[in-house]
C-alpha cells in the first residue's frame, strides 16, 4: 500500500501528538507504520473496541532512555468536531495490551484497562425549574478548573501476570497512590477548550507498575490526532491513484480524523524476560459474550451484560488483517491468538494482494509463491533484528536504542 511518511508530534506522553484542529507541534518519524481501520466486518458494529494502530518503540524524549513506549488506538476515523457526544471508551469492554516475554506466543504480562463515564448532570434554572443540560460540558474547561465538565470518564489499570488472573494488580498514581486516572474529554473546540493541549497534559500520570521496580512510568488515555497517513479512499478503490506521480501528490484524507490513545510509557527492564531483549507485543479488546437493550435504559445502564469475555479486535503488525488475512477468516483472525496463526499460513506465504495489484499493473508478474521471505516478517521476526517466538504480532528489540 502505498502511504505518505507517517509522522507522529514530538512526545504523545508530553501532551502533544494533538488532537485534529489543534495547533500541531514540531514532528519527527515515527519507527513503523501502522493502520488497520475497520477492518473486519464484524467489529465495524462496535467502533469503540476497534483496534486501529499499534506501536511499540523506544522512548527517545530526553532523559527517557531505557523506557519504552507503548500506543494502542482504538475508534477509527473520528470526526474532529464529533458532537455532542463525542467519542467515549466503552465501560463494559475490556481493553488490554498483552506482552509475551519468553517465547512462547502467549501473554505473560497484560495491562487491563477498564472505563467509567460518571455524569454530573449539570442542571440551569429554566422557567423556574432545575433541568438538566443536553451536552458534555456548560461552560469553558482549562487544565485547573473542569467544573463545567457534565461527563468525566475515569479509568483503572491491571497488571495480570500469567497464570494470576484471579490476582490482578492494580497500576496506581505514584502521587496520592490513587488507582483512578481521568481521561480528558474530547476535543470541542476553542471556545470550550481556550488550551486543548495544557488540558490534555494535565491528564499525563506518573505511575506506579506493579511487578517493576524501577520509577518513571506514564500513561496517557484520550483522543488524539490519527498519526497515520493514507488516501484511504482512492487505495482501496483498486489503488486509484498515480504510484509514481509526486510523494505528497495527493491529500492525507484522513488528516482531520482522530483516534481514541492508549499510551504506557514502562522500563524495558520490566517487560523482556532476561535473557531475552526482545518482546512481542499485541492488542486486544473484549465485551461481555451477551448484550439486551433495556425498555428503559439510563445513562449509567442502556443495556445489560452478561456471559464471558468474548475477543472483538486483535492487532499487531500494520495492515495484516487488512489487505493480508482473507475476508471469510478477518472476524476469526480477530478472535484467534498468535498462539494458533498456522492456521492463516497460507495467506502470508500465497498472499492474494500482489495479484490484486495487477488491476494497476497488469504487466508486471506477482511475486513467486510461497513466500517464504514474509514468515520472517509476520511470524517469526527476522533473523539479526528481532526473532521470537510464533505468532503474528509487534516485536521490539530493546537493545537496540532509538535513534533520531
Amino acid at each position: 500500500m502505498v502511504k505518505k511518511k507517517n509522522k507522529l508530534a514530538t512526545t504523545l506522553l508530553a501532551g502533544a501528538y494533538l488532537a485534529s484542529a489543534v495547533a500541531p507541534t514540531a514532528v519527527i518519524p515515527t519507527a513503523a507504520f501502522a493502520s488497520s481501520h475497520r477492518e473486519a466486518p464484524f467489529v465495524t458494529e462496535h467502533p469503540k473496541v476497534d483496534g486501529t494502530d499499534f506501536y511499540a518503540f523506544m522512548s527517545y524524549e530526553a532523559n527517557r532512555a531505557g523506557f519504552v513506549t507503548l500506543l494502542a488506538n482504538y475508534n477509527p476515523l473520528q470526526d474532529a468536531y464529533g458532537g455532542p457526544n463525542y467519542f467515549p471508551t466503552d465501560p463494559d469492554a475490556r481493553y488490554d495490551i498483552n506482552i509475551d516475554n519468553d517465547g512462547d506466543s502467549n501473554p505473560d504480562l497484560t495491562f487491563r484497562f477498564r472505563f467509567n463515564s460518571i455524569l454530573k448532570d449539570i442542571q440551569v434554572p429554566a422557567g423556574g425549574k432545575n433541568v438538566s443540560i443536553p451536552l458534555i460540558q456548560a461552560g469553558q474547561i482549562t487544565a485547573t478548573d473542569t467544573s463545567k465538565l457534565n461527563v468525566q470518564e475515569q479509568y483503572t489499570i491491571q497488571v495480570i501476570q500469567r497464570g494470576n488472573s484471579r490476582r490482578a494488580k492494580v497500576v496506581t498514581n505514584a502521587v496520592g497512590g490513587s488507582p483512578v486516572f481521568n481521561r480528558p474529554a474530547d476535543y470541542i473546540g476553542t471556545k470550550t477548550f481556550p488550551d486543548y493541549p495544557s488540558y490534555a497534559a494535565a491528564h499525563v500520570y506518573n505511575v506506579n507498575i506493579p511487578g517493576c521496580a524501577i520509577p518513571g512510568s506514564r500513561v496517557f488515555v484520550g483522543q488524539r490526532k490519527d498519526g497515520f497517513a493514507v488516501n484511504l479512499g482512492e487505495t482501496f478503490d483498486l489503488v486509484n491513484y498515480n504510484p509514481v506521480g509526486p510523494v505528497n501528490g495527493r491529500a492525507n484524507t484522513i488528516a482531520q480524523k482522530n483516534v481514541t490513545t492508549f499510551a504506557l510509557e514502562i522500563p524495558a527492564a520490566c517487560l523482556v524476560k532476561a535473557p531475552n531483549t526482545t518482546f512481542g507485543a499485541w492488542t486486544v479488546s473484549q465485551l461481555p459474550q451477551n448484550s439486551r437493550k433495556r425498555i428503559r435504559p439510563t445513562f449509567n445502564s442502556p443495556e445489560q451484560q452478561s456471559g464471558g469475555l468474548v475477543q472483538m479486535s486483535r492487532l499487531a503488525n500494520p495492515l495484516v488483517n487488512e489487505v493480508v488475512i482473507g475476508l471469510k477468516d478477518k472476524d476469526r483472525f480477530n478472535e484467534s491468538r498468535p498462539k494458533d496463526d498456522l492456521q492463516f499460513a497460507t495467506y502470508v506465504t500465497n498472499p492474494s494482494l500482489p495479484v490484486l495489484l495487477q488491476v494497476l499493473f497488469p504487466v508486471v508478474t506477482a511475486p513467486t509463491t510461497p513466500r517464504t521471505d514474509l514468515l520472517g516478517v509476520f511470524i517469526t521476526g527476522v533473523d539479526g533484528l528481532n526473532k521470537f517466538g510464533f505468532g503474528e504480532m509487534m516485536r521490539l528489540n530493546t537493545a537496540i536504542p532509538a535513534v533520531a
